[in-house]
Parts: C-alpha cells; structure tokens; sequence
C-alpha cells in the first residue's frame, strides 16, 4: 500500500513540477533573451519484490532550459554583422546628403561661381558684374567652410559614440563577470549540480547586447563561467576578472578615436557591431571627405589666384590673390626637440593628394610617407626645403628622431579664407589695359619711337626716363635741350615723364612701350611744349576672364568635388546592401533559435493540458489508495 500511494505521490510532484514550468515559460513568452525551460523526468530505480521488479514512480531530475549553442553563435555573429553595416550605412547617408544636397553641397555655388565669372567676361567694364562676382566667390568660401565645419562636429559626434560604446560594452562585461561568479556559486550549491537557468539566460542577453556593440565570441570554462572574447579573440572577461577597453587618439590621424586593450590598440581587430560602424565611418567616409573637401578648397583657390594672377585688374596692375588659404596643418610629435613648417606651392598644386603625410628625420634621413596608400619617399632637402606633392617643408630647424604629421587638405577647406573686396582688382584682361596707339613714343605728342619697359603708366614713366636718361647722346636729344640726366624725372603718380631743366617750361614725356627701340642717332623734329597726352586704358579686355570661367567649368576643383561626391555615395550605396542583406541573415538566424529556444505558446498550451491531466491521474491513484488502505484498516476492525 505505501508503495502504491509513494508512486503516486512522486507523479503527482512531478506533474506539480512541470505545471510550475510550463507556467514560467507561458509567463516569460515575450522576455528578450529567455530560453524555453522543460522538465526532465527519471524512473526511480525498481524494488524486487515477489519475483519481479516493480516500478516506484519517477524522479523530477532537472530544469533544463533548450539551449543551442552553435545557433546561439550564429545569432551572435549575424547581430554583430548587422550592427556594422546598418551603423555604417546610416552614418554615411547622413553624409552623402550633406554633400549631394543642392541647398547644402557644392554644386551649386560652384555652378554660380562660374556663371557670375561669365558675367564679367560678357561684361568686363560693368563693376556690378564684378562684385556679383566677389559675392558668389564668397559664397563658395563659405559653403566650403560651413560643410568642413559638419564633418568637424559630426567628427566629434562620433568620438562621443565611440566612447559610449566601450563605456557600454564595460559595464555589460562587468556584469557577465558578476553573474559568473553567482552562476559558480549557484551551481557549487547544488546538491547535484544543477544550473541556474534564469542567471545564465541573463548572462547570454548580456553577450547579445555586446555582440551589438562589437564583434564577440565566448568559451564556457568546466565550473559554468563563461570567458569573453572581443575581436580576434582579445579577452574581455575571464571568470569574475573584466579587462576593460579605453579610447584613445590615433596616432595616424589625433582627430579619430582608437580601441585600446590594456594599452594596446585594437580598433582594426573590431570589425563586427556599431563600434566598427562607427570606426570604419571615420575612416572610410568622414576622414576621406574631410581631406577631399581640402583638395576641392586648394585647387579652387590656387587656380584662381594663379589664373588672376596671369591678368590684369581695372587699374592696369597685376592680378592680386582672391583667396587665402594660410598654410598646412603641421602636427608635432610629443618628443620632438625641433620644427618645421610647410607651405604650399602654387607651381605644383596640381599634384596635392587628398591625404595626410608623416616626416620623419633620423640620422640625417628624411622619410616622408603618405598615409592614404602608404608610400615612402627619401627626399633631400634643398637650401633647408622638401618638395612635396603640392606643398613644401622647410625643415632647416628640425630636431633628430623628430616626427611630423603633415596635413595639406585635412584643415584647407576650413581655414580658406575671401580676401579681395575690391571688384576693380578682379584681373578680367590679359593685357595691362593701355592702349599701344601705333606703337611709337612722343615727347609732346611728336613721335620719335618707342622704349620698352614697364606694364603700367607708372612703370612706363619711369622706363621711359630711365632710357632718355641712358642715351641721350646715342638717340641726339641734345640738341632738344636734353643735356643731363638730372633733367628727365618720372612722375609715378601721374605716369608722366618731365623735362625739368633748363627750360622753364617743363616738357612733359608720355608714351607707349613696344619692343622697337628708338633710333640712334636720330634729332626728334619739333619739341616743343605744350599739352601733355596721357596713355589710355582699355579695360574691355575679357581674355583672362574667360579663362577663368573655363576653370570654372573644366577646373580640377569640380573633377574633385564629384568624386567627393561619388566615393560617398558608393560607400552609401554598398553600406546600405550589406546592411540589407546581413538583415536577412539576422533574420533568419533569431528564427532558427526561436524554433529551436523559443516559447510556443501552441506547445505551452498542449502542455498545460498533458501535465494537468497527469496531475489528475495521480492525484485519483492517490485517492484510490487511500480508499483501499481505508477498506484493509475497516477489515481488520
């Protein structure tokens, strides 16, 4: 009788159990993270009695919980893939619609530039037309600016999250290793083992929070801790021990963020989860921009100022520099004992690259590297100068073991500056605008040659003088009175030369510069004073204004722009497929492990009315034996 009614009793537990565990999983169906939990039954050893072995009921052996470790990792895997890409591709669309942006990008001020420089080709006499000019060449300084100002703060913006990252990803390693400790503790006090469930569902939504955050992997030690491995395989958290990452300045570029692991950086070991997104946008988008929006900056100015510099303004002098664009980044090592400085050069600005270049000076060799490919050059130094691509650097004061980082682009679109105001000084001409009447020189408006030199009515006065003053015996002017140097003055401000002595009178000397030369030997007929005639301007030359507005259009600057443009767009583009397609595979990897871990309500359901029906089923075994035990005890009364 006591065996029939102890069989029953351990049905009736064990159905207890399960009823107690089907609820649990109904109550936690919608828990991020949990693992559906099931009951797993034993017989209880048989007893031999009146020839034969018969059963004593069943033991409830353990909670397991369904857990799949190789699709867990796939999970893991994929989240972190997904993270990366989807990171990425946010990130650079925030970019790419900055820079294609009709009101925020280049394109259009660009496109005004060269039609306001059209403008004065059309019209070169029209000093509006000029300062239309001057206020669509501000407005390309300021659009480069303000878009190398975005990228600065989205710069930063994205060194704050980095750092929130890793702050993320240590506090969830510190909390792994604590639940390591209670989870060995918890198993360490069992009775026979058994697993803490719900701490261990705990621990892995921890390893899942990372995984989304930075690429992981995990090994779980023989006492139930689990060890954590970031990158390539870099421990995290080994048992309750946590090695905490840090963030530091890149020693390639001090502007990006690096991922260090006791003192060691790891940052191209991370290559899973929004911490790689947010790496690889620095340096596959933000970086990249930033150096070609200075490209875009320094071509546009020093071809401009170039080609200004070719002509000649309203006031018949040389073309002066439009734009300033001060000089490059020069970023000394912490160790360094000298310095450098660099500058541009305008006769090869053609060949700047959008890139960063590292200096090195040890034992009297020079090492310059260019950062975005990589290559190495030995340069030797002329009168104290290196000649770079674009740019020199006078390193006459440099240190020995100095290292340098030198950046051309990074900072140019942000420190290009307008500097012209005047819209007389735009050189439209490509002459100095006086007018070479029959290319002869006149004392008093008597012709008697010409004299070369000068490129303005000052210039030209004082040429003039200085080639009477030089042969006045071979050209016969003596008879004319000229006797003496002392008698031929330049007046710069009028551009008149003067006879001054002996006469009286002065005589004033104008005139045209041609390459003929005057006549030696020759008496000029008929000096005599009289009114002085002046040379005159012809500013309705448009020669170099139209060269400009052919930059404008075919300018290397633009080509520059575009591939801007392009090389993010592409980025974008393939940011945005893989994060699609690793979307996909995400997918379908948390499917999986819902089929194979998650709670079906169905099967919950299913099981509710097994279990209740094996409770029943005991609880009348129970009822029955206690009927019978109440008939024997009524039978031996």
């Amino acid at each position: 009788m006591s065996s029939l009614i102890g069989t029953s009793l351990s049905g009736l537990m064990a159905a207890q159990s399960a009823l107690n565990v089907t609820s649990n999983n109904i109550a936690n169906a919608n828990t991020v993270g949990y693992n559906t939990e099931s009951v797993s039954l034993s017989t209880k050893p048989a007893i031999y009695n009146d020839g034969a072995f018969v059963g004593q009921g069943v033991n409830t052996a353990t909670v397991t919980r369904s857990y799949n470790q190789f699709v867990s990792q796939q999970v893991t895997s994929t989240t972190s893939a997904h993270a990366q890409a989807n990171t990425l591709s946010t990130l650079a669309f925030g970019v790419d619609q900055i820079l294609s942006n009709q009101t925020t990008g280049m394109s259009t001020v660009l496109s005004n530039f060269t039609t306001a420089i059209t403008g004065v080709a059309n019209d070169p006499t029209s000093v509006a037309v000029r300062q239309a000019l001057l206020s669509a060449a501000g407005s390309v300084t300021q659009q480069l600016n303000s878009l190398s100002s975005q990228l600065t703060t989205l710069n930063t913006q994205t060194n704050g999250q980095i750092q929130a990252s890793v702050s993320n990803i240590n506090s969830y390693a510190s909390s792994i290793a604590d639940l390591n400790t209670q989870i060995v503790s918890a198993i360490n006090g069992s009775m026979s083992g058994q697993l803490p469930n719900d701490l261990m569902d705990r621990r892995d939504a921890l390893v899942a929070q990372i995984a989304q955050q930075a690429n992981v992997s995990t090994i779980t030690q023989a006492n139930g801790s689990i060890n954590v491995m970031i990158g390539s395989g870099q421990t995290l958290v080994s048992g309750s021990h946590v090695a905490p990452l840090s963030v530091g300045a890149s020693s390639v570029n001090p502007s990006n963020s690096t991922i260090l692991l006791n003192g060691q950086d790891i940052s191209s070991q991370i290559t899973g989860g929004a911490l790689a997104g947010t790496l690889n946008f620095q340096t596959q988008v933000l970086n990249p921009s930033q150096q070609q929006l200075g490209l875009v900056a320094t071509s546009f100015a020093e071809q401009m100022n170039t080609q200004q510099a070719a002509g000649y303004d309203m006031n018949g002098k040389t073309g002066a520099a439009m734009f300033n664009l001060a000089t490059p980044t020069v970023i000394a090592n912490a160790t360094n004992t000298g310095s450098v400085t660099s500058t541009y050069d305008p006769t090869s600005v053609g060949q700047l690259q959008a890139s960063d270049y590292q200096l090195s000076y040890n034992g009297g060799n020079y090492t310059l590297t260019q950062l975005s490919n990589g290559a190495v050059t030995t340069p030797t130094p002329t009168a104290g100068v290196i000649t770079g691509p674009g740019f020199d650097i006078n390193v006459s004061s440099i240190g020995n073991g100095d290292s340098y980082l030198i950046r051309p682009t990074f900072n140019a679109a942000q420190n290009m500056s307008m500097v012209m105001t005047d819209p007389t000084l735009v050189a439209a001409s490509a002459t100095n605008g006086y007018t070479k009447a029959a290319n002869v020189f006149q004392i008093n408006g008597i012709s008697i040659g010409a004299v070369t030199g000068g490129t303005s009515s000052a210039t030209q006065s004082t040429a003039v003088a200085a080639a009477i003053n030089s042969s006045i015996a071979a050209y016969n002017l003596t008879p004319a009175g000229i006797a003496s140097p002392s008698d031929i003055t330049a007046d710069a401000s009028t551009g008149v030369v003067m006879l001054s002595s002996p006469s009286s009178s002065a005589i004033g000397i104008t005139g045209d510069i041609s390459d003929t030369g005057l006549s030696a030997g020759t008496t000029p007929a008929g000096l005599v004073t009289g009114s002085v005639p002046t040379l005159t301007i012809n500013p309705g030359d448009n020669s170099n204004a139209l060269a400009m507005a052919n930059l404008g259009k075919m300018g290397s600057f633009n080509s520059a722009y575009t591939q801007l443009v392009t090389n993010v767009g592409n980025v974008t583009q393939s940011a945005s497929l893989n994060s699609s397609a690793q979307q996909s595979a995400l997918a379908q990897a948390t499917a999986t492990q819902q089929s194979l871990s998650g709670v079906s309500l169905d099967q919950e359901a299913a099981n509710l009315i097994k279990y209740q029906q094996a409770y029943q089923a005991s609880s009348k075994a129970i009822s029955v034996a206690q009927s019978l035990f109440t008939t024997l005890i009524g039978a031996l009364q």
